[in-house]
């Protein structure tokens, strides 16, 4: 496969396939096609504006419906407010997300750390400052174009994996937040963020270096803060990560 034709399947511009022309039919040798004998299967309802498959969230839920329709004083009550998961009865408070709500860069983390419960605000911590002198590297300022969240709100006791089922309670706050901010360009940070967006259970080595997108916008793939600071070889290919999401949306 060339190039290009990688370039434009990454972008989910795969082949057009055309019918061939009357004389190149006829030059062709006639095979005969059997007449359908089952009605063609019902059409899919269409799909609902702002959601994928990667975020799955169930639209037979009122609540979940009721949140992909709130503005941003609304979202974030309902994220201070939430108990569906159960996670807000053991954390501190909710971590939102900060920055700029209009920004043209979002960064996905996983889920709210020690510090980060206390204080309320994502990545304050170790990994904050890594990730604040990161930005600061290609020219960029936390909150200043630039918004950060992660997908859960709470923080699970321990700083232990989400778990499925709070990943799905939360989305459809995630998902709220990223229709309101519509930014150019997604950074999703570690592997549950990776995985709540683009819906794989693909590594993050195998994902770095290609352009991804999701609901049409690039989305690039990097390793989280926290797990730079524990595997500090890989800061190297995260400031790959870092020059090529400067580059891509710099040519959008």
């Amino acid at each position: 496969m060339s190039r290009r034709e990688q370039v434009l399947e990454e972008m989910g511009l795969g082949p057009v396939w055309r019918l061939r022309s009357r004389a190149s039919a006829a030059e062709a040798p006639s095979v005969p096609i059997p007449e359908p004998t089952k009605a063609p299967p019902p059409r899919r309802p269409a799909p609902v504006p702002g959601l994928t498959a990667a975020v799955k969230v169930d639209l037979a839920d009122d609540r979940a419906a009721r949140i992909l329709k709130l503005e941003w004083p609304e979202l974030k009550a309902a994220v201070k407010s939430c108990e569906a998961c159960g996670l807000r009865k053991t954390c501190t408070q909710t971590v939102f997300g900060v920055g700029d709500e209009q920004a043209d860069w979002l960064l996905v983390g996983e889920a709210p750390g020690s510090e980060e419960d206390q204080r309320g605000e994502p990545f304050v911590g170790q990994a904050g400052r890594l990730l604040d002198n990161m930005l600061a590297a290609i020219g960029l300022r936390r909150g200043e174009n630039v918004y950060i969240c992660n997908v859960l709100k709470c923080r699970p006791p321990g700083n232990r994996n989400p778990e499925p089922f709070e990943v799905a309670q939360c989305s459809p706050h995630l998902l709220r937040q990223l229709e309101l901010i519509q930014p150019k360009l997604i950074l999703a940070m570690g592997r549950f963020a990776v995985q709540t967006l683009l819906g794989t259970e693909a590594s993050i080595a195998s994902l770095r270096g290609r352009l991804h997108r999701y609901q049409g916008v690039p989305l690039i793939v990097t390793y989280h803060p926290a797990y730079l600071l524990r595997n500090l070889p890989d800061k190297a290919k995260a400031w790959e990560d870092l020059c090529f999401a400067r580059g891509t949306i710099a040519g959008l």
